[in-house]
């Protein structure tokens, strides 16, 4: 695995040369663009507005508008003149505990990896933090943007996890919301028992991305037998209507219950055959 970033985490006087590595991965399908006819694949092309003409890569700068039409162009060196001591550290200015943050702040989590001569500290560091059930609260320049992020100890590893500053939160203020709505107890009772018979382990491996598995079977179908008819779409569950709410929940209770005795009928079996 590649390093994204190296750098040194440092908090007080104590400073922990790191390299930064994904913690996640997207298994996204790639589409490429057609041309009907022939399916030939479409590029794309880089285009200079003012002529329509092809523009070659040495030939592109980045440029920020800062007025209409107005722009300032930043190259290579200008971004190297920005302070590179803060660029090149993951700075924790504070120490939070953990259970005061939104989740909604978390981004984007990155393993935390020490170089040798930092070992002592990471694991020092990583320990204190997990006793004390604290993460800490850091900034940090990835490329060409400052982050906040937070520092957090994940078994065995740091993990550094991107986070939203506060003005790029949407707030919900503006959205149609029920507030002030009375809800009937029988209902709130039948709503809790659903829950807890729903309630599992967390098991995040029995968790599957059905819609790509799904579409990539439609391709490997419509790859082996091109001239097959499509199948009719799945239809959409109906809208839960307000008046039937008691009814929908006493259904959905007589559901589960039905289904969580179907799953402990074989192991009844089992003990019996035994």
């Amino acid at each position: 695995m590649r390093a994204i970033w190296k750098g040194s985490i440092a908090f007080g006087l104590i400073n922990i040369p790191i390299s930064l590595f994904a913690a996640t991965r997207t298994e996204e399908l790639k589409f490429r663009l057609l041309r009907s006819g022939d399916l030939s694949p479409v590029n794309y092309k880089r285009v200079a507005e003012a002529d329509g003409k092809e523009v070659p890569w040495d030939q592109i700068v980045k440029g920020y508008e800062y007025e209409k039409g107005k722009f300032v162009v930043l190259k290579e060196e200008d971004f190297k003149r920005v302070d590179i001591a803060s660029t090149q550290t993951v700075d924790i200015v504070d120490f939070v505990a953990l259970e005061e943050i939104n989740p909604m702040f978390f981004h984007k989590p990155y393993y935390i990896e020490p170089v040798k001569s930092g070992a002592k500290a990471y694991a020092l560091l990583r320990d204190t933090l997990a006793e004390e059930n604290k993460v800490g609260i850091a900034k940090v320049v990835i490329k060409t943007r400052q982050y906040l992020a937070a520092v957090k100890p994940v078994e065995d590893a740091l993990l550094l996890e991107l986070m939203h500053f506060a003005d790029e939160l949407v707030q919900p203020d503006t959205l149609q919301l029920p507030r002030g709505m009375e809800v009937r107890k029988a209902e709130k009772d039948m709503a809790k028992q659903l829950i807890h018979q729903m309630t599992d382990k967390w098991e995040p491996e029995k968790y599957k991305d059905e819609y790509r598995d799904t579409v990539m079977k439609l391709i490997e179908e419509k790859a082996a037998h091109p001239d097959a008819k499509p199948k009719a779409s799945p239809k959409a569950r109906k809208e839960t209507k307000v008046i039937d709410l008691a009814e929908v929940l006493r259904r959905s209770l007589a559901e589960t219950t039905k289904k969580s005795r179907a799953k402990r009928e074989p192991a009844v079996k089992l003990k019996k055959a035994a």
